[in-house]
């Protein structure tokens, strides 16, 4: 009954995470308009960061717990999960274009920071405050990239304006206040649930963080990666989510760390090679053709269900 409990609680908190975030990103979206800032700014700001909020929240909440392995698993399991499953589901569902730039810059950067990740870790088995900085001040690099590059019209990340009502500004400050209260709770309750989980089955903190929690804060990316395939825009699936790993690692880790150093168990230094070899792979399988095609999507499968198999044997 305990078990039956905790999934239920865990679910409760991944619903609270997934759609806290998404109420929060639309209320500051709309706030942002409302004050003139440029849709684009948003975008590469608000919203890129949104998608980033559940990692985050559930990451901070764990390293404040003392929970420390579920704060790097999170992390890492998040960004093999978004290579690996959700492009691979997508891809399967049609092949997926590549911007030009994802492959020149944006890869090489994803494996760079995953590196340096690790580098950081495995050294003294601690992210700590003064890594937080290296991390945030890297991804005040990135930011200013994103900028230069969307203003040469190159890899400008989609976003759908919906043509809805003018919505009034204490409407926009709610979605905010309360999105941001829904993160806090769904983070609290997940961290705790898998947390319990994992003593009651006896599994690894670091084996919950990899899988469970990272499947959970990957929901939105899984849903809007697959969303878009249905609908015939799956060309910014993969921008989408190179995006989404770096600002996991930069924003969620450097943030965490900043507020409490985060302890990097040393049998995390496997999965961060997994981490850094899913994006080598990816690389190998778009700069020729710019083009993730259905067999890639079935090889990055098959390359998860192999690494899962790992974690559970």
């Amino acid at each position: 009954m305990e078990v039956v409990i905790q999934l239920v609680l865990l679910a409760i908190g991944f619903v609270l995470l997934v759609k806290g975030a998404d109420w929060f990103v639309d209320g500051a979206s709309k706030v942002a308009e409302k004050f003139g800032i440029p849709q684009l700014v948003i975008g590469l700001t608000i919203v890129a960061i949104g998608t980033s909020l559940p990692e985050a929240a559930v990451s901070v909440s764990a390293a404040l717990k003392g929970s420390a392995e579920i704060t790097i698993g999170n992390v890492v399991g998040s960004n093999i999960m978004n290579v690996l499953l959700i492009l691979g589901v997508t891809s399967i569902i049609t092949p997926i274009a590549v911007q030009r730039s994802t492959v020149r810059y944006e890869l090489p950067f994803v494996i760079l920071v995953s590196a340096l990740l690790m580098g950081i870790g495995y050294t003294d088995n601690e992210v700590g405050r003064f890594d937080g900085v290296i991390l945030w001040a890297l991804m005040f690099l990135y930011m200013v990239y994103l900028l230069q590059i969307a203003k040469k019209g190159e890899n400008t990340p989609e976003e759908t304006s919906d043509e809805d009502k003018p919505m009034p500004i204490w409407k926009m400050i709610l979605l905010i206040i309360v999105g941001a209260v829904m993160i806090v709770l769904g983070s609290d309750v997940a961290v705790d649930a898998a947390t319990a989980l994992a003593r009651i089955f006896g599994m690894s903190e670091r084996l919950i963080g990899l899988t469970i929690v990272a499947f959970g804060t990957s929901l939105p990316e899984l849903v809007t990666s697959a969303t878009a395939a249905i609908k015939g825009k799956a060309d910014i699936a993969v921008g989408n989510i190179v995006g989404s790993n770096i600002f996991n690692i930069l924003f969620v880790v450097g943030t965490s760390a900043l507020i409490t150093p985060v302890t990097y168990a040393a049998n995390f230094f496997v999965d961060s090679i997994v981490c850094i070899a899913t994006v080598v792979l990816l690389w190998v399988l778009v700069v020729k053709n710019k083009r993730l095609g259905r067999l890639g999507g079935v090889c990055m499968l098959a390359c998860y269900a192999a690494y899962f198999a790992y974690l559970i044997i």
